[in-house]
């Protein structure tokens, strides 16, 4: 019965049999007349969870990466001054991939456990009396510590300081499952993938992008070619791709878009809300903190959980995964050996959670962690008895 349990890492996802059967098709023509049926519709759809009505939605076969590669390389030219807080592993990866396509990258270096600092982007734009900063980059949902941003508050920011700098953002792990308002808070480019909220195979980037950054990319002179927004925008107006596209995920994904809209958006959100909180409670039940510093940091898709002094958080999760074959999420860069994280997001029902928190506290117990047996657990369990599940008409 190998395979049968499920991953509690912050993507890829589990993948609900109804999306593998989904994915399960046999190689059709993409250059076929009546591929624009399958791929129409599912940039409308996209559109609609990204929440813009003015902007383009452009898809890759890629990795998230692979998307905020396209969003930089299609809106900025060589030298191009941008501005970023460092406070996570995701941001932090950001900047060198900037820095590697030879941009001025601007840091604010915050707190691991902190999010985007809107007061001091704001005081950065204000001091930039040139106009020398181009973009501002924002980590959404901050995988490595489980921090959520206000991206809203950094748009208030920057119009606040009457900047015209394109904002970015990276959704990868946020988007499909935490509230997401692409036109409302003012995104120019926003990059996510689908193996995580979408429940998919890792394999296709999702861009979405504002009609300034459209502008903007008819004088960004950074070179690109598989990533070119161009290529691929005259393409789809045509109803085809450039090249070939990752056609078994792009079934996946408009069936994944049919259950998410079954669902209902704004219920995806609560569930991830819901059971986010359960998992929190169980924090509090064995004692331990969360790296995120304050509730509205908290993120809903994954919690960064830090061990006790003189326990190694990489051997919790090589026990967890070795003695009960179950995966969780290790710590990375400063989190590395200092916290483990639990993955709540995409395919993920209350009872799945807690079989999850059952298994690490199993885990931890194994290891000598001052937890009481149990104590997480019902803690968990006590706040999914007392709130109401949202009903789902599909299956997870």
């Amino acid at each position: 019965m190998q395979g049968q349990n499920p991953v509690f890492i912050p993507g890829p996802t589990n993948i609900p049999d109804r999306l593998r059967y989904a994915m399960s098709v046999q190689t059709v023509d993409h250059r076929a007349p009546d591929f624009v049926d399958l791929l129409t519709p599912l940039h409308a759809d996209l559109k609609k969870v990204f929440k813009t009505e003015t902007g383009e939605v452009v898809t890759f076969p890629a990795s998230g990466t692979g998307g905020w590669e396209a969003a930089i390389t299609n809106t900025l030219s060589p030298g191009d001054k941008v501005l970023v807080a460092r406070y996570g592993m995701f941001s932090h990866r950001w900047i060198d991939l900037c820095q590697r396509h030879g941009l001025d990258v601007e840091i604010i270096e915050r707190p691991w456990g902190e999010g985007a600092p809107a007061e001091l982007f704001h005081d950065r734009l204000a001091a930039d009396r040139d106009r020398a900063i181009k973009a501002v980059l924002v980590t959404h949902n901050e995988t490595a510590t489980g921090v959520k941003s206000d991206v809203a508050a950094v748009r208030r920011a920057m119009d606040a300081a009457g900047h015209p700098a394109l904002l970015y953002v990276d959704g990868v792990s946020s988007i499909a499952s935490m509230d997401f308002r692409m036109d409302e808070w003012g995104v120019d480019l926003a990059v996510t993938g689908s193996q995580k909220g979408f429940m998919l195979a890792t394999g296709m980037a999702i861009v979405g992008v504002s009609q300034k950054a459209l502008e903007a990319m008819l004088s960004a002179r950074l070179h690109r070619t598989y990533f070119d927004f161009r290529d691929m925008l005259t393409a789809n107006a045509r109803g085809g791709y450039p090249y070939t596209p990752p056609l078994q995920i792009m079934y996946g994904l408009r069936e994944s878009l049919k259950m998410l809209f079954e669902e209902g958006l704004d219920n995806v959100f609560a569930r991830h809300r819901r059971i986010a909180e359960g998992v929190r409670a169980a924090v509090r039940g064995w004692g331990l903190q969360l790296c995120a510093v304050r509730p509205e940091l908290y993120s809903d898709t994954v919690s960064a959980v830090f061990t006790p002094a003189g326990f190694d958080s990489n051997r919790l999760t090589d026990h967890a995964y070795s003695a009960y074959d179950v995966s969780f999420g290790v710590g990375l860069g400063e989190m590395a050996g200092r916290a483990f994280r639990i993955g709540h997001l995409g395919a993920m029902t209350d009872v799945m959670a807690l079989s999850g928190l059952a298994t690490i506290e199993m885990a931890m117990k194994d290891l000598g962690y001052p937890i009481e047996l149990g104590a997480g657990v019902a803690a968990a369990q006590d706040y999914y008895r007392s709130t109401k599940a949202i009903p789902q008409k599909e299956a997870a």
